[in-house]
């Protein structure tokens, strides 16, 4: 395990999607296997699988070529968040709501497992002439949240020359490429425009977290390819 001590008109699926994020870096030699389990979540239907590339183990050899900052703070807002004290790799959060090493299967199945006996909001998202929207439903007594947009590429394979994992081609699933806050929820009805643009990405998710606990209230996704 790396660690650093450190204190950041097409709908989508109608089913449920328990939200998997990976915080991992290519620089990290206890990564791949995790990055593996990662791809195997990634086909589910019923998981959103999501890679969030840090950028904290650039210095020891290998830039990370998807890493950025704001997927760090994301990573270490939930170390804040969990008490925890320190940001790793890999690391698996399970809807915000438990976070685990990344591979460690049966940790990960069974905070799944859990997940998915929560209630969640039902979120619509719409691909038209004018872009990608995400409608979010009224729901009364719903806590304050945060809308996030996601863009992510389905598949990258990428030569690692130097670093730990040098001399290795690594396959990455469901690559974060851009993560942004688009508004707040509190339980109105409403519709919000996604900043998909022009970008190449495959894919693109909404994300409903709650302010308060972090746990994940809703998620959808939309493939960007055709």
């Amino acid at each position: 395990m790396c660690v650093l001590i450190a204190l950041s008109a097409l709908p989508a699926t109608a089913r449920d999607l328990t939200v998997v994020e990976l915080y991992t870096s290519q620089g990290c030699s206890s990564c791949p296997p995790a990055d593996k389990f990662l791809g195997e979540l990634a086909k589910r239907d019923d998981v959103l699988a999501l890679s969030f590339h840090v950028d904290y183990w650039d210095y020891i050899g290998w830039k990370d070529t998807f890493a950025s900052p704001a997927n760090t703070e994301r990573q270490r807002a939930y170390a804040r968040r969990f008490g925890i004290g320190y940001v790793y790799t890999p690391q698996m959060v399970v809807h915000g709501t438990a976070q685990m090493t990344g591979s460690n299967r049966p940790a990960v199945l069974n905070g799944i497992a859990q997940a998915q006996t929560m209630p969640a909001i039902q979120i619509k998202l719409r691909r038209d002439a004018g872009g990608v929207s995400a409608s979010l439903p009224a729901k009364k007594g719903a806590e304050q949240a945060s809308v996030y947009a996601v863009l992510f590429d389905r598949e990258h394979s990428t030569s690692i020359r130097r670093g730990e994992n040098g001399g290795r081609q690594i396959t990455y699933s469901n690559v974060v490429r851009k993560l942004e806050r688009l508004t707040s929820w509190n339980g109105e009805a409403m519709t919000v425009a996604l900043p998909v643009g022009e970008q190449a990405n495959d894919a693109c998710a909404v994300i409903v977290q709650s302010d308060m606990s972090g746990m994940i209230l809703g998620a959808a996704t939309l493939d960007l390819r055709n």
